[in-house]
């Protein structure tokens, strides 16, 4: 597969618990032309980012603040990621696609420290398909250079105008303990 001519922009969406880890990934690949410009809330916002309970304010306001100029989303898939509201929304807004925003294509990375025992948040999950059959999202490893985290976006990328996804699954209303 050819490397994009360009790069996509990318919504970074991971666990604060793994925010070195991201940062390491961040700064490994976004600085290499071709490769993708990163996009992201960050793990130091305080408190809640959206006060309310209704799923299509949370969603549009998620994907009208945060995922509007990004056409994949990286699931950066830590040993909690799948504990993690924030995350579930973020999925769940990536997924919508509505009058103002095109949904995103939709990909997890397993982070190093995951690697051994790595677990999809459910909403990601939904997505990736099974045994022969490819779902909506797409999961990989760690990329071990430039040229194949390129081909794993434009994979995520292409794949937003050929599969419908999964977004049924209610939103997590808390955080799951993560033991």
């Amino acid at each position: 597969m050819a490397v994009p001519q360009r790069r996509r922009k990318c919504f970074i969406s991971y666990h604060h618990d793994d925010e070195a880890e991201v940062r390491d990934f961040i700064r490994s690949f976004d600085h290499i032309q071709d490769t993708f410009i990163a996009r992201g809330i960050g793990a130091g916002m305080p408190g809640d980012v959206l006060n309310s309970t209704s799923r299509d304010y949370i969603m549009r306001r998620v994907r009208e603040a945060y995922l509007r100029d990004s056409t994949v989303t990286i699931v950066m898939v830590g040993r909690c990621t799948w504990a993690r509201r924030y995350v579930d929304w973020e999925i769940a807004s990536t997924l919508r696609d509505d009058a103002r925003n095109a949904r995103s294509g939709l990909m997890g990375i397993v982070l190093p420290s995951a690697d051994r025992a790595p677990r999809a948040p459910a909403r990601l999950a939904d997505n990736i398909g099974s045994g022969h059959s490819q779902g909506y999202a797409r999961w990989y490893r760690y990329p071990g250079s430039a040229r194949s985290l390129s081909e794993m976006i434009e994979e995520a990328y292409r794949a937003r105008s050929t599969t419908k996804p999964d977004n049924s699954r209610l939103l997590f209303s808390n955080n799951r303990e993560c033991i």
